[in-house]
């Protein structure tokens, strides 16, 4: 299973990378779901979306920059390299697709674009600051440590419990707002 796996990430690092991505995606709202939300009924449709964005977005997107870095600073186990990619990732990356995701979830899910604002404007500094406490930790072993083929996988293993926490806060209700 490992072998086929390495052929298809050969042969095709963006499809497996997107695949994969998405499947882990959609796991980690399932759990959110179930373990975080409690709720009776599991929304396919809501995993269904979730999946999707990390099948058509959030994995080519992660290839790309990885890619991008990679190419910008080099491969290996360069400590000043790996510092600079962790600082781009994290005060580029990162902060823009958190915008993204907490702008696109609600939208995909049939939300208004003024929900998708506010939504944005109510969590995005809760979550940025969440990925700040777990995110640099993580890409200073994956960019140091892990060749780039093999990159996307590791955060999406790491991922797969920060995307719980992602789709339970891209996916609750927004508070009403009150007059005062």
């Amino acid at each position: 299973m490992l072998r086929a796996y390495k052929n298809l990430l050969q042969r095709h690092p963006f499809f497996t990378q997107a695949v994969q991505t998405g499947l882990l995606m959609g796991t980690g709202d399932v759990i959110a779901q179930v373990v975080v939300e409690k709720r009776p009924k599991l929304d396919l449709r809501r995993s269904a979306t979730f999946t999707a964005i990390g099948f058509c977005f959030l994995g080519p997107s992660l290839r790309l920059w990885y890619g991008v870095l990679e190419r910008a600073f080099g491969a290996g186990r360069q400590p000043a390299a790996t510092l600079k990619k962790v600082a781009l990732d994290q005060f580029v990356f990162a902060p823009t697709l958190i915008a993204s995701l907490l702008t696109v979830v609600p939208l995909a899910n049939g939300h208004t674009w003024g929900d998708a604002t506010d939504k944005l404007s109510n969590d995005y500094w809760t979550v940025l600051k969440a990925n700040y406490v777990l995110w640099p930790w993580v890409q200073i072993g994956n960019f140091y440590f892990v060749p780039l083929q093999y990159q996307v996988l590791v955060v999406q293993v790491v991922a797969l419990f920060w995307n719980v926490y992602v789709s339970w806060k891209a996916n609750a209700p927004l508070a009403k707002k009150t007059k005062v």
